[in-house]
């Protein structure tokens, strides 16, 4: 089940991140290993502003995204390619993590269709992930993104797009 995060969920995500920080460090992946990105004030100002979400399994936070609807700045530029459109009010999904111990039950999959059906009023969708980061790329792939060039987020990121959901 997908919800919005609360102030009371903030230990929980933040350890759902570190233990996603260290997965993406055992795979060789330099995504959030250079920086505190994301921490606690990351998470807090999420929640505050109302685009923090979890995934709950059987009552534990399995997950966290930042959701965040109309014009993302950090998109507003693109190299090596170009949006598949022209919109300023899309979705999008950054900070996604998922704990180790639910891993290996498509939760990801499940997280992403939890987002389109609770923003089923939107119709675009991005997010960014890491140039090494295979195994994002191909369930964004599998959901129906495509590949639409580099985004400067962080750092260099892939960045990806689903349109008509």
């Amino acid at each position: 089940m997908m919800r919005q995060a609360t102030l009371a969920d903030l230990r929980a995500i933040v350890a759902v991140i570190e233990n996603a920080r260290a997965f993406l460090k055992r795979q060789g992946i330099d995504q959030w290993q250079t920086s505190s990105y994301p921490n606690v004030s990351d998470v807090s100002a999420d929640i505050e502003t109302g685009v923090g979400y979890v995934l709950e399994i059987d009552g534990e936070i399995a997950g966290y995204a930042a959701v965040i609807t109309g014009f993302d700045p950090a998109y507003d530029k693109i190299q090596d390619g170009a949006w598949l459109n022209d919109n300023r009010d899309y979705v999008t999904i950054h900070r996604l993590a998922l704990s180790d111990q639910f891993r290996g039950r498509a939760l990801a999959q499940q997280f992403f269709r939890a987002i389109f059906a609770e923003f089923s009023s939107y119709h675009d969708f991005r997010c960014d992930t890491h140039t090494e980061n295979q195994i994002m790329q191909h369930i964004l792939t599998k959901l129906g993104f495509e590949k639409c060039g580099i985004v400067l987020f962080e750092g260099a990121r892939l960045a990806f797009q689903s349109v008509g959901k």
